[in-house]
Formats: structure tokens, sequence, C-alpha cells
């Protein structure tokens, strides 16, 4: 089975195409990236502004035509923090609807969560069931990891998932009005994210390893080894001690959003959110006390890939002659 599967994040649009065999392992077979900021202002404003209709919209016609070219037996499409805010959410999905012929299914934050999950660990089938995962997006942070008392991750009531309003562009557009931001205005998102993350606190994770995903925990693999381009190769099981995330943090907050962009052509389009993203990621693993993450650029739409396969087995085996 070839699957489509596209995720509308805040600040990203991504594609991934790739078969699923009979065991539902996937095989990629092609990614896409684009960085249209469908979330701008959307913290502050609570709509998407209409310009973004129609960047989102040529986007998509491209990924459904490269999708149709590729062969792809489904395409998928989610909505994630973005649109899960706005109040003209239904006014969008219509939209594409109607002038690309997707439908976009709105996620929630803990399904968002679950499916990040279940791409995630898809990359790193050895770790096991003690194994927790970081999504840092554009508007909101997803967390999710099997409970100890469960064994079957591909259960959907094993695996614990919590979703936080706080992202790099959500973070940026309300606390960052200077270039750098000033320390003040660094302690006060550091406050956000400290209340945030209060509901973590009891949680003894100090056997499991952690798992980052998307644009932040990529970005900073690419930076920590000095990669002027994105290498799949190289990101994917890259890891990084939390002190050294630490000194990250501590390098950015000097930097303007120009400086950061010179460093590598990975921070395109994320140059002036990479900040606030790190500083989420640094104290998300000083407060559940964790020393090192690896970085995978599985996400979300493997995941949603995994959930297509999994619909798809379920409807042929009750379509099956008895």
């Amino acid at each position: 089975m070839r699957v489509a599967s596209i995720d509308i994040g805040t600040n990203t649009i991504l594609l991934l195409v790739a078969d699923l065999d009979e065991q539902g392992t996937i095989h990629p077979i092609e990614h896409q990236q684009r960085l249209p900021r469908l979330g701008r202002d959307v913290d502050d404003k609570g709509v998407i502004h209409v310009s973004a209709f129609d960047r989102v919209v040529r986007i998509l016609h491209e990924y459904k035509n490269l999708a149709i070219h590729l062969a792809a037996n489904r395409i998928v499409a989610v909505a994630t923090s973005a649109i899960r805010d706005a109040a003209n959410k239904d006014e969008f999905v219509s939209y594409v609807k109607r002038t690309t012929g997707i439908g976009i299914e709105i996620l929630s934050g803990e399904d968002e969560a679950l499916c990040t999950y279940r791409g995630a660990v898809s990359g790193f089938p050895e770790t096991g069931h003690r194994t927790a995962v970081v999504d840092i997006g554009g508007g909101s942070t997803e967390f999710s990891f099997p409970s100890p008392c469960e064994g079957n991750r591909n259960d959907k009531t094993a695996v614990e998932r919590q979703s936080f309003q706080i992202g790099c562009v959500r973070l940026s557009e309300r606390f960052f009005r200077h270039n750098p931001p000033e320390p003040q205005e660094i302690e006060n998102a550091r406050g956000l994210i400290t209340r945030e993350f209060s509901r973590l606190k009891d949680l003894d994770l100090s056997e499991y390893s952690l798992i980052g995903v998307a644009g932040t925990a990529t970005t900073l693999a690419c930076l920590d080894q000095g990669l002027m381009e994105f290498e799949i190769e190289k990101v994917s099981g890259y890891t990084m001690e939390c002190n050294r995330v630490g000194e990250w943090l501590a390098r950015l907050v000097a930097l303007k959003t120009e400086e950061i962009l010179s460093l590598s052509k990975t921070t395109e389009g994320r140059a002036d959110i990479l900040t606030a993203g790190v500083l989420i990621l640094h104290e998300f693993m000083t407060q559940i006390r964790l020393k090192k993450i690896v970085v995978s650029e599985r996400g979300l739409r493997y995941g949603l890939a995994i959930r297509a396969w999994a619909n798809h087995t379920k409807e042929k085996a009750l379509n099956e002659p008895r």
C-alpha cells in the first residue's frame, strides 16, 4: 500500500509518500517540506489570515500532484494546533476541500501526540516500550510515552499523551518583541513554559529514552554537527545531551535572527522561532530529568501513514469472504 500523508502545522506543511508492507513497516519514497507559517498571528487574533488560505492551497495542489504521480493509493491530511485554535477553521477546511479535493482532519492535541508517538518509534523498533516522544511544534508541544503498566504500545489505551499550549511560533509572537529577545522576555517565556510543564513534575521517566521530532530538534541536530544542508542520515539517531542543548540555548538567545540564519541553511523558515523552540526543549528535558535526547526526522506524518495502513487492513479483512 502506498500512502501520501500530509501534516499541516502552524509553521510547516510536510508530505510523506511511503509504501507500507504487510507488517505495516514504512518504506519512505518521498519527503517534502514547505514553511508557509499558516499560524501567523493566530495566537493573538484567533483566526487564520485569508492570505494563508491560498498559500496552503498552492502547496496542497503541488503535494496532490506529486502523490498522484507517485501512484499513491490514498492521500490523508491532518491539521494541528493553529487550525484547532482558529475561529475560522471550518471555513478553512471547506475552502481547501472545495479547491483541492483534499479533506482535512483536525486532530485533537491528544490524537496528534498518539500519531506522533507511533511515527517516531517506527524508526527505532529496538528501543522497546520505554521510549518517550516530544514534538515541539509551532503552536503546541506534544508529549507521549507508554504507560509502565501496559505492554502493547500499539494499543491506543497504552500510550499516555499530553498536549501543551506552547510552541515556538506562539511563544515568539507572544513574548519576543526585540531581536534578539531581551533577558526579561526570555524569563517571561520560561515562566509560561514552567507553568505548562508543571503537570509533569511527578513523572518518573528516568528509565526511559527520549526521542525528539519536528523542526526544533532536527535543526538543532544540524547545527550541532555543523551541517549547512539537511542530511537525513546524519540527523536521524543523532544524540544530544541536555547540557549541550543548554549551551545552544545560551548561544541562540544572544543572536539576532539574521545571525541565526547565517549559521546554516537548515534554519531558513524558522530562524526567528528557533530560540523559543530550544528554550521549550531545554526546559522540558530539565523538568522530566532526562539527560539526553535522540533526534528523529519521523513524526506525525509517519504515524498517519501507519494509521491509514491499519484502517485499510481492517477494511480489507471485513470485506473478505467468510
